[in-house]
């Protein structure tokens, strides 16, 4: 059913304790035990690439886990500290089907089982007794997820369109950002900000979101969480709608389909989104990716290569860590003739143009008792109604939204051009619909 949002002004002011509800991800906290119900990204599977390769360090809701890939190419994510003296199993040696400390030799196997305790004697059957916390993995489309919550609940694996298409029809990076998770989300649910921050030629008057900076706002809750559109009035060319998919907890999908040049428009077949994985209270993993939105048009290495560039997370814009060259510490690399000649932020790179607005905010939460909500974040707006509504589902005892992956695994984001009078709930339902 077609439920409408709209901003209200202060009435949609986020209160400080709901505002923390949301930000707070550590032990025990409600957003903690939401993510819990969900598969989420741990790693990239080019983290561990290869049988024995180096373990790797992993934090996930304020939690030090370690990974690893074993001889047999099974992923293992367990508890970072050896259960013996708490060192740290980064330093493990990877080898024979097992992570073993190099403290006293004790080894553990990928569902965290000690195997083996060394510097006990042989007759002992200690080992036996030994566990480590262990999450289960699912390997696929690029990614090692992880379910972290409680086994009674655990949905089945996730099945998302982008994760079927085939891998030369798909790209898939990740990008560290030092925000809160809330606030990393709520800028890429964030549609009619396309219009300024992302303005990468201020001469360009026919460019579609400069030809309309305030598009309509609609949203339909569903049972995985929502979806909504923006919709851009280009009078005799119609309605330029922008359609998105909103997926609990922390996922945003989105067309890329249609571009405007020389007055045209040129179609250009792609999905793209992002999911948002908490680290801790102040830090958070971006999950990138983008997909054909055609099954007969596969990707090149130079069309990933370029969007990547596009986006700031080219080769050259990259540290160690998955962390960007362009940070606060170097306020960005802004430069300002640019911003007064050619960008509209001076900052190169669309998504680096996101972080410099998103990490210099207020940290590590922002006063949201003081914004101004209008009816361009009614997006937003439902998105705190829906998980401040799920972190009360899950206290209750019950299910969340969007936990079971059949609700979801058929939608994706398109962008098309409308006739006037046409609702896009109705025009754009194959456009919505997945190809793979």
């Amino acid at each position: 059913m077609s439920h409408s949002i709209k901003a209200k002004g202060e009435m949609d002011m986020l209160r400080k304790e709901d505002n923390e509800r949301l930000c707070r991800v550590g032990p025990g906290e409600p957003m903690n035990e939401l993510f819990r119900r969900y598969w989420i990204p741990a790693v990239l599977s080019e983290e561990l690439p290869a049988p024995d390769s180096p373990p790797v360090k992993v934090r996930l809701l304020s939690e030090d886990l370690i990974a690893f890939r074993d001889t047999n190419g099974n992923v293992g994510l367990m508890d970072a500290y050896c259960p013996h003296r708490r060192a740290h199993l980064f330093w493990g040696r990877n080898e024979e089907c097992g992570l073993r400390c190099v403290y006293h030799g004790w080894k553990f196997d990928t569902t965290g089982q000690c195997v083996d305790t060394p510097n006990e004697p042989k007759t002992s059957e200690f080992k036996h007794s030994v566990k480590l916390k262990a999450y289960p993995t699912y390997e696929k489309a690029g990614i090692v997820w992880t379910y972290m919550g409680p086994p009674e609940e655990q949905p089945g694996y996730p099945d998302y369109e982008w994760m079927r298409a085939p891998e030369n029809y798909r790209n898939v990076s990740k990008t560290f950002e030092a925000c809160n998770w809330l606030q990393a989300l709520e800028g890429g649910i964030d549609t009619s900000h396309s219009s300024f921050a992302h303005n990468n030629d201020i001469a360009d008057k026919n460019a579609l979101r400069t030809r309309a900076t305030a598009p309509k706002l609609e949203v339909v809750k569903t049972d995985y969480g929502f979806k909504y559109a923006g919709i851009r009035d280009l009078k005799d060319d119609g309605n330029y709608v922008r359609a998105y998919q909103f997926i609990m907890p922390a996922q945003q999908m989105r067309g890329a389909m249609v571009k405007w040049k020389d007055g045209k428009t040129e179609e250009f077949p792609s999905i793209a989104g992002h999911l948002w994985v908490p680290i801790d209270d102040a830090h958070v993993w971006v999950y990138n990716f983008i997909y054909s939105a055609d099954v007969n048009i596969p990707f090149t290495p130079e069309f990933v290569e370029k969007h990547e560039t596009d986006f700031g997370r080219g080769k050259a814009d990259m540290l160690p860590g998955y962390k960007l060259v362009r940070n606060p510490g170097n306020d960005y690399l802004i430069d300002r003739e640019v911003q007064r000649t050619k960008t509209f932020t001076g900052i190169a790179g669309i998504n680096t143009q996101d972080y410099a607005l998103q990490e210099t905010m207020e940290l590590p939460f922002c006063d949201r008792t003081r914004e101004k909500l209008g009816t361009a974040d009614t997006a937003i707006i439902a998105a705190r109604q829906l998980l401040l509504e799920a972190t009360r589902v899950v206290e209750a005892g019950n299910t969340p939204r969007g936990a079971n992956p059949e609700t979801h695994n058929n939608v994706r984001g398109c962008d098309r051009f409308l006739p006037k009078g046409v609702d896009w709930k109705e025009g754009l339902v194959e456009d919505m619909t997945a190809k793979f």
